[in-house]
């Protein structure tokens, strides 16, 4: 097993240093000049090639690639263009209000999808799971930010129960950071929650048409004991899987949800960034979130080995 998660492990940093260089060439390849688009286009071209000289555009791009990675490896990414605002304290603020809104979304998505997806297997020639499967169908279609403005126009606007955006630091105001929280993540977790259902629905239903399955219910078990007793387990590596590329899309799907909502997420410092061409910003941003996924995908890839014991002794 050590060997297993050693490769893995070997896997992670080799695909972290490809990302490095790939996110660090993308920026490179860009059109405009940092510089000139900080400075405005009036500004003189001693004035543009000193602030070059000052945040080291001018350098062999192999040094400022490592001089990148550097500051990365010790979370000084640099300082903005404009602002000259440090970049690494804005990215960790940005990070924790995007996690909030993650693991929230993450949490009600499991906290539906799981029993509904489990019913929906039990009970699949019965109206109820058929019901319950063409509604799951139907938030599979659904975009999160669509599902946010609608939430915006019922409860904020028509029925004021809830502020349609914002922020409250949890410290600072527990019972409106939960009101602002609520939309957002939401609407991130009914979409996801409904693909989480469909994949828990074909797991199960895979898992029930097994011969042990079989066996264990002509020794007088009912379904549902016979499932939880044998077939869980069986059941859990593909809804492991989709979980993972799940996390991965909640990453992704923050984006615009933050900007719906106007919560100031990393999602958010991303699109703002982007339209002030803050070149070292968006590296930053851009190699956080690839870390994540990446981060995520060896999570799974270790769950895999605790959940499956012939992963482990290399069984088929």
């Amino acid at each position: 097993m050590l060997l297993r998660v050693a490769h893995r492990l070997t896997v992670l940093l080799v695909s972290l240093a490809l990302a490095s260089v790939v996110v660090f060439a993308f920026m490179r390849v860009l059109p405009g000049d940092p510089a000139r688009v900080a400075l405005g286009v009036n500004a003189s071209e001693e004035a543009v090639r000193a602030l070059r000289t000052q945040f080291g555009l001018d350098r062999p791009v192999l040094v400022q690639y490592v001089d990148w990675v550097g500051g990365l490896l010790t979370l000084d990414p640099g300082v903005e263009f404009l602002s000259r605002a440090p970049i690494g304290p804005q990215i960790a603020d940005r990070l924790l209000v995007t996690a909030w809104l993650i693991v929230s979304a993450m949490l009600l998505a499991l906290v539906v999808a799981v029993p509904v997806g489990l019913w929906m297997a039990l009970r699949h020639r019965h109206w109820d799971g058929i019901v319950l499967s063409g509604l799951s169908q139907v938030g599979v279609a659904v975009p999160a930010f669509l599902a946010g403005i609608l939430m915006i126009s019922v409860f904020a606007v028509r029925l004021g129960w809830l502020p349609s955006g914002g922020w409250v630091v949890p410290a600072q105001d527990p019972v409106g950071f939960a009101r602002r929280l609520a939309m957002p993540a939401l609407s991130l977790a009914l979409v996801q929650g409904a693909v989480l259902a469909r994949y828990v629905r074909s797991a199960v239903l895979d898992v029930l048409r097994e011969d042990y399955l079989r066996t264990a219910r002509a020794k007088g078990l009912r379904p549902v004991q016979a499932l939880v007793r044998h077939g869980l387990r069986n059941a859990a590596v593909p809804v492991v899987t989709v979980l993972g590329l799940q996390l991965a899309t909640l990453l992704i799907g923050a984006v615009v949800v933050e900007r719906v909502f106007v919560v100031p997420g990393l999602g958010s410092l991303l699109l703002d960034s982007v339209a002030k061409r803050e070149l070292l910003t968006v590296q930053a941003v851009v190699m956080v979130l690839v870390v994540a996924v990446l981060v995520i995908n060896f999570v799974v890839d270790l769950l895999y080995l605790l959940i499956d014991p012939r992963l482990r002794t290399g069984a088929r």
